[in-house]
């Protein structure tokens, strides 16, 4: 068994906040609100802190986005395990998780039917703060600076209801899209992580949505067996 490197307490506090933020929002955090978070002077402090956590292999770092941090494995299974879920479970093979992959969603479908079912893969739960339910295989980079990119597997926990600033999977009619959700007043906003790509704003009765679930966790294909 490799040990942990070993984490400066400023290193451990920013590690602690990435971690804290996925699971509150389903993605990191930006440079900008770690320097906010911890009273940096400015982004570029935040920059060098992760840079070094990188560095040590406990996060990876993913060029071109605002939020592109992404802890390593090893580091979500010893987080886990450090808040003593791995120790709860009272069998072994309980710390495996089946979870079905939905490819293409056909119209008029739930999302878990089983013809939108491409595969099953087995997975460790510590992986994820929450149990998902399924992964999504996500479509096109509208929520690349939130570092979710096209191919990425998004786990999802499937639920009918979510906060504002959680990244959801939402229905548009026969339409399904990852967004994250702002609700007003007046109006639903599916708001994309792309400058690129403009946000999508639903007013009452104008299509039927439904949320599917929120962001838990993504997977990449290093990570399946």
């Amino acid at each position: 068994m490799i040990d942990s490197p070993k984490l400066t307490a400023r290193q451990q506090q920013i590690l602690d906040l990435v971690q804290t933020t996925i699971e509150r929002t389903g993605s990191p955090p930006t440079r900008a609100e770690i320097a906010a978070e911890l009273g940096f002077r400015s982004p570029n402090a935040a920059e060098e802190h992760l840079q070094a956590l990188a560095r040590k292999g406990v996060i990876e770092l993913v060029g071109g986005t605002s939020r592109g941090i992404r802890l390593q494995s090893s580091t979500l299974r010893a987080l886990n395990e450090a808040r003593g879920k791995q120790f709860s479970l009272p069998l072994p093979s309980l710390a495996q998780l089946t979870l079905p992959l939905v490819g293409r969603v056909a119209a008029g479908n739930p999302i878990l039917a089983q013809e939108n079912i491409e595969q099953s893969y087995v997975l460790e739960a510590s992986l994820f703060p929450r149990r998902p339910d399924y992964l999504l295989k996500v479509k096109g980079m509208s929520m690349r600076d939130a570092g979710i990119m096209d191919g990425d597997l998004l786990a999802v926990l499937k639920t009918a209801e979510a906060r504002n600033g959680q990244i959801v999977v939402a229905r548009l009619d026969d339409e399904v899209t990852v967004k994250r959700l702002h609700r007003t007043k007046q109006t639903i906003e599916l708001l994309p992580e792309n400058p690129d790509f403009e946000p999508i704003v639903i007013a009452p009765g104008q299509v039927e949505f439904a949320i599917e679930g929120i962001a838990v966790g993504l997977v990449r294909q290093n990570m399946l067996f």
